[in-house]
């Protein structure tokens, strides 16, 4: 079904408020995928926050025209999912961890603010830990100080009672 002009400026509205906001974008060419699979991937996209879109090539080119992402434009051929995240790893990774299980579907490229990224940039972005992966990390390494201090104290303490 054809878009008339007024839903085509709705849709590159859209669009262009979710790359204002965005930190990372992932294209992947979908050719060939049943519905099932799709509803699988948009579910797992929704989970992590990821505005994850089957758009025209040349409406997501408009939105990003004079943004950060420009560059991604030139990576636009063919039919696309575009996964659109404000955390730099999550469309990354949820895109990325459909394409090892589906061979359907195929990661073409990927962009964070002003850098470009081919199939290996998206995958090694895929691999990093992800912002509350990294404050996790963070809060049980800083638990971890306190924790060993009390150890030591009780150790020194049970010490010195058998003495």
């Amino acid at each position: 079904m054809s878009l008339n002009l007024t839903e085509k400026k709705a849709v590159v509205a859209e669009v262009s408020a979710q790359v204002a906001e965005a930190q990372a974008i992932v294209i992947a060419e979908y050719r060939g995928m049943g519905v099932a699979d799709m509803t699988v991937l948009r579910a797992d996209a929704r989970k992590s926050g990821v505005y994850l879109r089957v758009l025209k090539n040349s409406l997501v080119r408009r939105a990003v025209e004079g943004t950060a992402f420009s560059a991604l434009a030139d990576s636009m051929i063919g039919p696309l999912v575009f996964g659109i995240s404000s955390d730099p790893v999550s469309a990354a990774k949820v895109l990325n961890n459909f394409a090892k299980t589906n061979d359907k579907f195929v990661i073409k490229a990927g962009a964070i603010p002003n850098q470009l990224m081919d199939v290996a940039g998206v995958q090694a972005l895929a691999s990093t830990l992800s912002r509350e992966e990294l404050l996790a990390k963070f809060a049980r390494t800083l638990n971890e100080v306190p924790t060993k201090f009390a150890r030591a104290m009780a150790a020194i303490r049970d010490a010195k009672e058998a003495a």
